[in-house]
Order: structure tokens, then C-alpha cells, then sequence
């Protein structure tokens, strides 16, 4: 099976009161390189998930995304410095006091210092979440695998009509090159007896310039190369597996024997062929 280097896939897992969203990402790449984006509470899983994603991804740049939903109500706590917030509004008494000022110290006159109250999320455990973590990102993994399978078989399937359709052109300039030649000595002759009317013409001196000619544009050698190309191709395609290298070598040649191909339609075509 040939799969595409791009793909994306998510995974989901929810448990007891917290959401866990995994998605991952890949684009084109040599070698396998990983990277991740996530909560810096998760962050201890970097290593447990790289390893889960080497396991299964041989190539590609990849990168996974997670997502973590708290919705427990008690999911945060608001603890208020008790400490802190005597010695506070004792000062604002004193301030009052000693500047002679209206001593009428609210609550909204001291909610918005930071210090006097202290968010705490509250604690899950590690291995729960651990857990939860490595389950959804499972499911992304087979997910992004089954997404890179069926562009896979979407590209095999455009290369393959692309394939076909340069033998079909294989096919037409097998079949016109021949006729291209005799086309050629009958043009060449029929100028020639417009220049010299009635004189005999030189028979060897029109054989010489038929062959330079048919030199040329021969593409034997060119169309046999490029079919045998084009049969590798599509073995490899069959057979699957890891073939990115092997195919940029075939398509080089491919493209080798194509611009040969391609120089001899223009001779025809400067020729009025």
C-alpha cells in the first residue's frame, strides 16, 4: 500500500470530568521529526507520546495538538491570603487615618489586588489522565494512518491515468514517426522539382537528407526506455511500501526520455510535419 505524506487524524476520550482532544498533523519530510503543542500540565506525556507516534509513523513532519476541557464545578478554587489581607486593609486605615480621609474600605475597593486571592486548579490524577492521553491519541494515530492510506490510493490512482495517457502519446508518435520520414522525402522532392523543373533530380543527394532527417527524430530507442520506466512505476505503485526515492529516480529518467520524445514532435512541427 502506498500512503500520502500529508494526512490528519483526531482522537477523542472523555473521563469523569475532563475532556481530552488529540489531533495530529504531518507534511512532507525526510525523516520522522516530532513536535506538540499542549498544556504545560501534559507536558510530562511528551516523551510516552512521541514514542506512541514513532511506533506507528516511519516519515513525515508531524505534529500533535491536545486539547484539555476541565468541566468539573470545582475544576478551580479561589483561596483568599487571609494574612496578606489584614495587613492590607490595615494599611488602607491607616492611609485614611493619617491623610484624614473617609475611612470606607468596601470589598470592591480591595478585590482587584492580586494578592489577596490565589486560583488553585484542582489536582487529577497523573495516571488517569495518563490514560485518557494515550487512548485518544491512539484513536488519532489509526485515524491519521487511515486518512494517509486513502490519499494514498487517491494518488496512486491519478499517477496511474497520468501514466496511461503518456502511453497513449508513446502510442501516437510510434505510430506517426514513420510516416513523418516519407512525408519529409516527398516534401523535400516536391521543392526541389519546383526549383530545377525538369532536370533529373539527385537520388542520392534526397536519400542523404531523408536519413539526417529520420536521424533525428528516431525515437526507438527513447519509447522502448520509456515504457520499460513507466512499467517500473506502476510495478512500485502496486507493490507499495516506502518508494518515495525510488519513484523520483524513475520519474527522472521518465522525464529524460520524455524530452528526447518531446525534441523530435518539434523538428515535425518546424517542419510543417
Amino acid at each position: 500500500m502506498v500512503t500520502s505524506m500529508t494526512g490528519f487524524g483526531r482522537g477523542k476520550m472523555t473521563e469523569q470530568d475532563f475532556n481530552i482532544t488529540v489531533e495530529i498533523k504531518s507534511v512532507n519530510h525526510r525523516y520522522f521529526e516530532y513536535s506538540s503543542r499542549m498544556p504545560r500540565s501534559l507536558q510530562f506525556l511528551d516523551d510516552t507520546l512521541k514514542t506512541l507516534c514513532q511506533q506507528k509513523i516511519s516519515r513525515g513532519k508531524v505534529e500533535i495538538n491536545i486539547q484539555f476541557e476541565d468541566t468539573s464545578s470545582k475544576s478551580i478554587e479561589l483561596a483568599v491570603n487571609t494574612a496578606y489581607a489584614d495587613a492590607y486593609i490595615a494599611a488602607l486605615h491607616r492611609f485614611a487615618k493619617d491623610y484624614k480621609l473617609k475611612d470606607d474600605i468596601k470589598a470592591s475597593s480591595i478585590v482587584g489586588n492580586s494578592e489577596i486571592f490565589t486560583v488553585r486548579k484542582r489536582d487529577i490524577d497523573e495516571e488517569l489522565i495518563k490514560s485518557a492521553v494515550v487512548t485518544a491519541t491512539t484513536e488519532a494515530i489509526n485515524n491519521f494512518i487511515a486518512a494517509r492510506a486513502l490519499e494514498g490510493e487517491r494518488l496512486v490512482a491519478d499517477v496511474k491515468s497520468r501514466a496511461e495517457y503518456i502511453l497513449n502519446q508513446v502510442d501516437f508518435i510510434e505510430e506517426r514517426s514513420p510516416q513523418t520520414v516519407r512525408e519529409y522525402r516527398e516534401k523535400i522532392e516536391t521543392r526541389m522539382r519546383e526549383l530545377i523543373g525538369d532536370i533529373q533530380i539527385d537520388e542520392a543527394r534526397l536519400i542523404t537528407e531523408t536519413a539526417i532527417f529520420a536521424d533525428k527524430i528516431a525515437v526507438a530507442e527513447e519509447t522502448v526506455r520509456l515504457r520499460s520506466h513507466i512499467a517500473t512505476l506502476c510495478s512500485m505503485l502496486d507493490e507499495g511500501g516506502v518508494i518515495g526515492r525510488k519513484l523520483d529516480f524513475v520519474v527522472q529518467e521518465m522525464n529524460r526520455e520524455t524530452t528526447l520524445l518531446v525534441q523530435s514532435v518539434r523538428i515535425w512541427k518546424l517542419q510543417g510535419l
